[in-house]
């Protein structure tokens, strides 16, 4: 096993033109037959290439060499637009590389002792020994103790984080330092199978695997190669007819002009950017599929506490029932949540002491008492101090506890519970024995912003669900608050599988987030299912993302990356075939003007001779391959946007703009061509 200390990362929406030097040389290593088979239309044009240098060899002329020169910077500049996507991803791994050193791991064995055995030997289900300032040496969960992290290597976020045993928060990952105590682990992986090695083979894209749209666009670009190769082929034999035989420099330019190119250079580094994106974000995708998913989500399952709101609620408001004072209550309530470690028990205290003058802090008398912690399965928490019982918790709980006490449970709490739920609060019951004190409101905020990122994945066509553990009334009141369309309240395990299913019989594709072992049926289902990296295991390995920074809001990221990915392919796929056009105009006159004095009117751009009009658009042909890679590896600005305002938006900007950019290029390169002596 090895660690990691902080990498450099590389920028991924930037384009530096210094890359596409230092991504020659692979670029060159491309031009292999056997790497060039891969891609049906470069295949081609590489097959064109060396047709039309054996020919250029045999009868040169300036025309055939020159043609089979730009031919050739055809299929470099294919190359080198995969070459400097794969550079990117291959300069973050070798930061990530360079970072590494060994480790040696505390292994405990059968009967209690513990060795010392490199991280590289490590096992799946070994039980490690982790303490202050040591390295984790494997993924895994923690199954004893309590730490703090520094997962920085990792996260790249300096502010350490506590990892435990039993919860949602236990699993840890290869190459961060414990900071503080000692954790027992529990490795989960194999040697060369952590998250990091996964990272670098990601942003390497070695084993990037093409995605299923990709696939089909593939197929769709090999179809119409064949297409036009067959129109070029049959197109000698009426040449000859007329009186017009063509050469095979001139055919081939025909051909390689014809056919897709442009799209077909750029399709494997729109696809290794989109990760690259993801991979920028601290999001660890374990296939292109699931990104591609992400674009054509339509249902977002989103959970409540720490996404649509902050997820720390605290106490701000104590409510009296009956003759009880206000004093009375805040006094027993203090009490009640002294043995409370939870940011709500804690806010309970800070409230009574800020607006009631209580002590903070436990007094000598207090500590000697017997508290009562709160637990999933008592949902109450309490002191018995010198007679007095006390406690505090769900209104359901604490209704019930007074009642086993002999006591009654006025109406008047019933009513100030559901006015607190409809109102998005959640309401904690004080009682003191028999008698029920108040109610105490804690309240969580929508986080800002929310309802307008929610109304802009609206106008995309994407529904998004809250899901929440709270009652109907305080989920229907946050939801309103939020602006989602629809809410899952009292959310368990088997609702959010339902939800799901019942979703994606309805055509819908489902992408929801979670961390804990209760969610890893439901991030398996979802099409797009991000496990947060502090969560556990179970999850990570359930999902099909994983984000490192825990932060449950980058799904909507996640939508946008994916969406952005679809869109950036079917732009420059529109420019490809519409940038066609203006080669029509410029080759095919030039081919038959001679014997079709007619087809002179369709020279509309006035190009100097046949020679120069066919070399002008092969030329523009290879540059225009260099012009887009910013633009593939960037990627289409994205705007949320309905599916006919996408369309017009890419007719009229790369539709319109595929029509006229080649004219114009065209045009300016004829005038250049025609000074070149020969031509």
């Amino acid at each position: 096993m090895t660690v990691l200390t902080e990498p450099k990362r590389v920028g991924a929406g930037v384009f530096a033109p210094r890359q596409l030097l230092t991504s020659l040389p692979d670029a060159l290593r491309k031009l292999d037959p056997r790497h060039q088979v891969r891609n049906p239309v470069l295949f081609v044009v590489w097959a064109g290439s060396v047709l039309v240098t054996v020919f250029a060899v045999a009868d040169p002329s300036v025309f055939s060499v020159a043609v089979a020169v730009w031919l050739w910077f055809t299929v470099l500049f294919a190359n080198l637009a995969e070459a400097v996507a794969e550079g990117r991803g291959k300069a973050q791994a070798e930061s990530l590389r360079r970072a590494k050193r060994d480790t040696v791991a505390q292994r405990i064995v059968a009967d209690g002792s513990r060795e010392r055995v490199p991280g590289a030997d490590l096992r799946v289900g070994d039980l490690v020994v982790v303490e202050a300032g040591e390295v984790i040496p494997g993924d895994g969960d923690v199954v004893e103790g309590i730490a703090t992290v520094d997962e920085s290597a990792i996260t790249g976020e300096s502010a350490p984080v506590i990892r435990e045993s039993g919860g949602d928060r236990s699993a840890v990952t290869g190459g961060t330092t414990v900071l503080s105590d000692r954790i027992v682990v529990r490795i989960a992986t194999k040697p060369g199978e952590s998250f990091v090695d996964r990272m670098i083979a990601l942003v390497e894209g070695a084993r990037r695997q093409k995605t299923p749209n990709e696939v089909a666009l593939t197929i769709l670009l090999a179809t119409l190669t064949i297409i036009f190769l067959l129109a070029v082929v049959a197109l000698q034999p009426m040449s000859a007819y007329s009186g017009a035989r063509q050469s095979v420099t001139v055919l081939t330019a025909l051909l390689v002009c014809l056919i897709p190119t442009t799209i077909g250079a750029l399709l494997s580094a729109i696809g290794i950017a989109g990760m690259d994106r993801l991979v920028q974000r601290n999001v660890l995708a374990t296939s292109g599929r699931a990104v591609e998913a992400a674009g054509d989500v339509s249902t977002l399952l989103l959970d409540k506490t720490g996404t649509i709101t902050f997820g720390n609620r605290q106490a701000t408001e104590l409510i009296p029932i009956g003759v009880t004072t206000v004093h009375e209550l805040a006094v027993a309530a203090r009490l009640s949540s002294l043995a409370d470690e939870t940011p709500e028990g804690r806010s309970i205290v800070a409230l009574c002491a800020k607006e009631h003058g209580l002590l903070k802090g436990a007094t000598d008398r207090e500590r000697a008492a017997k508290f009562v912690p709160f637990t999933a399965q008592t949902r109450m928490s309490g002191i018995d101090l010198d007679g007095r019982r006390v406690r505090k918790g769900a209104a359901s709980a604490v209704r019930e506890w007074v009642v086993d006490q002999g006591g009654l449970v006025p109406d008047e709490v019933r009513d100030v519970v559901d006015r607190i739920g409809a109102e998005g609060g959640t309401p904690l019951v004080c009682a003191e024995g028999r008698i029920v004190r108040g109610v105490i409101r804690l309240s969580d905020v929508v986080k800002p912003g929310m309802r307008q990122r929610f109304g802009e994945l609206r106008a995309m066509g994407i529904k998004t669900v809250m899901i929440t553990g709270d009652n109907p009334l305080t989920a229907r009141a946050i939801a309103e608050e939020a602006g989602v369309d629809d809410y899952l309240a009292d959310a368990k395990p088997e609702d959010k599988m339902a939800l799901i299913r019942a979703e994606q019989e309805g055509g819908r594709l489902v992408a929801m987030t979670g961390d804990g072992t209760n969610d890893a049926p439901a991030l398996a289902q979802a099409d797009v299912g991000v496990a947060m990296n502090t969560g556990t295991m179970a999850a990570k390995e359930a999902g099909n993302m994983v984000d490192l920074d825990s932060d449950p809001t980058k799904l909507i990221e996640i939508v946008e990356i994916g969406k952005q990915l679809l869109i950036t392919r079917g732009a420059l796929t529109t420019f490809s075939i519409a940038n066609d056009l203006a080669k029509y105009f410029a080759i095919l006159p030039a081919m038959f003007a001679a014997v079709y004095p007619q087809l002179d009117r369709l020279n509309i751009m006035h190009l100097h001779s046949p020679d120069s009009a066919i070399l002008s658009a092969v030329v523009f042909n290879a540059l225009v391959i260099v012009g887009l890679i910013p633009l593939a590896l960037r990627g289409v600005r994205y705007r949320p946007a309905g599916a006919q305002s996408l369309l017009r938006r890419n007719l009229l900007v790369y539709g319109l703009g595929g029509i006229v950019t080649p004219f114009a290029g065209i045009w300016l390169i004829d005038l250049l061509v025609r000074l070149i002596p020969g031509m």
